[in-house]
């Protein structure tokens, strides 16, 4: 496993992981891994190639044939797969609960771990998930777990749904969060959960800037290098 310092940041759906991982991520001019956009590019690629995303071997031997790249734009994170331009694809409810299905398969999840850890080098990383502090990263000097409310997750999603003219019932993401959380903390391999030494952060009624200066404050704490090659 690489020496590259990690951060890792995780917690259920909705508690402004990937918006807190970009900003500490910038901050610290490190490099950033969002790991359920991994799973995310999985299912789109199932669904373009026809493959039943119930089959976790058959999604397995597809992942070392896609061709995946992240690149941190200053107000966004681009995706793309096998070099199409797919962040807006992977950001589509249907694609979130299809790789809420997938993230099951311990195979798949086995296939995904070196990928996920080649991601880390120098001068650093920013990891964000659901088990990037338990499994994929557990040596790292500083571990996350963010959480929040599921009416306020909920609510975040709605408004975030509005914002971009997409009619959508509350309840019903209400409904969903539920779901997922419950799948995600009851399946059999790495499941949801905080790390024994996760530093725990409630951003319930706490803004993003709020929640990125915790987190800042406690890679200061660690000795993590803050700002040495910050990305505006």
């Amino acid at each position: 496993m690489s020496e590259a310092p990690v951060v890792t940041i995780d917690g259920p759906g909705g508690a402004g992981k990937g918006t807190v991982s970009l900003m500490v991520a910038r901050r610290l001019g490190w490099h950033y891994l969002d790991s359920g956009a991994l799973y995310r590019l999985v299912a789109v690629a199932a669904a373009r190639d026809g493959l039943d995303i119930d089959d976790g071997d058959a999604l397995a031997r597809r992942v070392g044939q896609l061709r995946i790249e992240f690149h941190l734009l200053t107000d966004a994170l681009q995706v793309q797969l096998d070099g199409v331009d797919v962040t807006a694809a992977i950001r589509e409810e249907a694609c979130a609960r299809s790789a809420s299905r997938l993230a099951v398969h311990a195979r798949l999840r086995s296939v995904l771990l070196p990928l996920q850890r080649a991601f880390a080098r120098p001068p650093g990383l920013v990891a964000e998930g659901r088990d990037m502090g338990t499994v994929v990263f557990p040596q790292a000097p500083l571990k996350v777990f963010l959480t929040a409310s599921v009416e306020q997750r909920a609510r975040r999603r709605w408004l975030q749904l509005s914002a971009a003219g997409v009619d959508a019932s509350l309840d019903a993401i209400l409904d969903e969060l539920r779901r997922r959380d419950a799948q995600d903390a009851s399946r059999a391999t790495a499941p949801l959960r905080p790390a024994d030494d996760a530093v725990l952060v409630d951003s319930s009624d706490l803004t993003a800037d709020e929640v990125c200066a915790r987190i800042l404050g406690h890679c200061q704490e660690r000795g993590l290098t803050v700002g040495t090659n910050p990305v505006p």
